[in-house]
């Protein structure tokens, strides 16, 4: 296997950069404009396996460590799709590996927030707040970053950036930055005269004035868009991806999107063709896939985050699942990504290098992901990222270089 002094260093040494054999990078398109940039935030909740999803096949001992639940190597039935000759995503994520084939998906290893319990509670709102603690504060790291881009463009009136795509606006969205949201709804939508007519009454109300227009406005954007669309097979979070694609796709819409995923609290029965597990990875392949498609040239200036609270522990535990982690996996997506990578300062698996004795040792800081999405998406610099959107986090450096 690789070891950390044969891996390339990055970030000073906090970081290792894994990289296809002989990679080089094209000449870089014209820079984008700052309303040209598009970021979604994908949220798969519940506690990722990392160890399934990204498989390091190169390390000894993780077919000894995962025992049953270890993903063979690339070459054998079921097999990883190879990355770098060390690590492999599940052979469920065939097309995002078609993505990092084309430079448009990097992988994060050994990757968390600064929170070290394994509570799901706790880590999901340390993780959407930017603190360093739970419950550190009401508003999210994404709604602050937003209003401090909006401050920065000096507009006297208040623009929709952000949306929340799901039946609930999402911790990292809420707070005082005007945020849209929509969620496909069975029932039908009111006809225009009545709509005008409430918001005729509401116009002059100072606290539902304006959530009515923002509301019309989300409708407006979907309008024509069916929810049944793509078959009455579809999953929710398929449906959330190429909402997002249709929302972030207009020249005038908003420039962020949030969609949750939950379901990934895998403590049975991970394994085979019909696991919680296997089902989600496939939709998460999908929902990419689908983002992709119906961004259309939206996507050469998309980023995309997919993260998850915490990772799993390394064992599988008696029900053939495995129980809550520390370090895990995340991915980044999109055509403004600077892919093809596995970043990772990969700690091992062996026994004594595990956090205590139990789970992935986390060795890179997620909020350095964060920091360098919101400087190449929002343009935020680096004393707004440090004081206003995650305190307490000066010596968290930006990861430098992953973004065009």
């Amino acid at each position: 296997m690789k070891t950390r002094r044969q891996a390339l260093r990055m970030f000073g040494g906090t970081a290792a950069l894994i990289g296809l054999p002989g990679l080089t990078f094209a000449a870089a398109p014209p820079e984008p404009r700052a309303n040209d940039r598009r970021l979604v935030f994908m949220f798969l909740r519940g506690g990722m396996d990392g160890l399934s999803a990204v498989a390091p096949f190169g390390d000894s001992q993780y077919a000894v460590q995962r025992g049953p639940l270890a993903v063979p190597a690339p070459g054998t039935p079921g097999g990883a799709l190879n990355l770098d000759g060390h690590f492999g995503l599940s052979p469920h994520l065939a097309e995002m590996h078609k993505l990092f084939a084309a430079r448009e998906l990097s992988v994060l290893h050994a990757v968390a927030s600064p929170y070290r319990e394994r509570s799901h509670f706790d880590a999901q709102n340390l993780l959407e707040n930017g603190m360093i603690k739970p419950f550190g504060r009401e508003a999210g790291w994404l709604n602050v970053a937003l209003g401090t881009a909006e401050r920065a463009r000096g507009s006297t009136q208040p623009k929709t950036l952000g949306f929340a795509l799901g039946p609930h606006v999402p911790l990292v969205l809420r707070g005082p930055a005007q945020i849209g949201s929509w969620s496909p709804s069975k029932l039908p939508v009111p006809d225009a005269d009545l709509l005008d007519r409430l918001e005729a009454l509401y116009r002059d109300d100072m606290l539902l004035g304006r959530s009515f227009a923002v509301a019309r406005e989300a409708q407006a954007m979907m309008d024509g868009h069916d929810p049944g669309g793509m078959g009455s097979r579809t999953s929710p979070v398929v449906e959330l991806a190429k909402a997002a694609g249709e929302i972030l796709g207009r020249p005038d819409g908003p420039r962020v999107a949030t969609i949750d995923f939950g379901g990934w609290d895998t403590h049975i029965s991970q394994q085979g063709e019909y696991s919680q597990l296997t089902r989600n990875l496939r939709l998460l392949d999908r929902s990419v896939a689908v983002l992709k498609t119906t961004l259309g040239p939206v996507w050469q200036h998309t980023v995309v985050l997919i993260v998850t609270e915490f990772g799993r522990a390394v064992a599988p535990n008696g029900s053939g699942g495995t129980d809550h982690g520390t370090g895990g996996a995340a991915f980044v997506v999109g055509g403004a990504v600077r892919g093809g990578r596995v970043i990772s300062d990969w700690p091992g698996l062996v026994q004594r290098a595990l956090h205590e004795g139990r789970d992935l040792r986390p060795t890179l800081d997620m909020r350095a992901l964060f920091k360098a999405a919101l400087a190449a998406q929002l343009g935020l610099g680096e004393a707004a990222l440090e004081t206003d959107v995650f305190p307490d986090s000066r010596a968290v450096r930006p990861l430098d270089g992953l973004f065009a």
